[in-house]
């Protein structure tokens, strides 16, 4: 199977060390606003999700939710989570660390469209 959504080693590491200090995480891509659409990093169940959210599958351990709506408009794209210095303007539990988790896309191959894993 396909997954739609993946991470790099170096963001990989960041979960690792939020999850030392906060537990269990979870993510949400955001859809904008004041939070300029990126991968928000959040104590599980500390953001509510519901039924305009799909789960996409999950990153080192982490569930990953994103609105139905901008599934929509993403769901030919593979998410890669990364990370990279700065602040971004989020709630996100990365922020006091001086970086910030960030999202890449790219189009699936044919042959990837075709074994995509299902959404919740």
């Amino acid at each position: 199977m396909t997954p739609r959504v993946i991470i790099t080693s170096e963001a990989e590491a960041v979960v690792n060390q939020l999850r030392e200090k906060f537990g269990e995480l979870m993510f949400h891509q955001s859809g904008g606003c004041c939070d300029g659409s990126q991968p928000m990093c959040f104590e599980k169940g500390e953001f509510r999700t519901g039924g305009s959210d799909v789960l996409l599958g999950e990153i080192a351990g982490c569930e990953f939710f994103m609105s139905r709506d901008q599934f929509e408009y993403w769901k030919h794209t593979q998410l890669t989570i990364d990370v990279t210095t700065g602040r971004g303007s989020s709630f996100s539990l990365e922020i006091p660390l001086g970086i910030r988790f960030m999202t890449k896309s790219r189009l699936y191959t044919p042959k990837e469209a075709a074994e995509l894993e299902p959404v919740d």
